[in-house]
């Protein structure tokens, strides 16, 4: 039986993980021969304040800029 864990760093939509599942699904019923009632695939979501690469959290390096911030729209 095929066990598939995927993490995502932030989220996804239900309609997202759906079609990650569904593809995921027919990949390793043509690549390996399985039946799909024997694929089990577990989506975790991270949130990106508790994921870091590069030596910055995901939150803080996708966070906008502290000057950008307060910046006034301009008209």
């Amino acid at each position: 039986m095929p066990f598939v864990s995927i993490r995502i760093a932030g989220t996804a939509t239900h309609d997202q993980k759906a079609g990650i599942v569904a593809d995921v699904t027919r990949s390793l019923v043509t690549r390996l021969g399985k039946p799909a009632g024997a694929v089990q695939i577990v989506i975790e979501e991270i949130s990106t304040e508790n994921y870091g690469a590069g030596g910055l959290l995901l939150a803080d390096r996708d966070a906008p800029k502290r000057e950008d911030a307060h910046a006034v729209p301009s008209q």
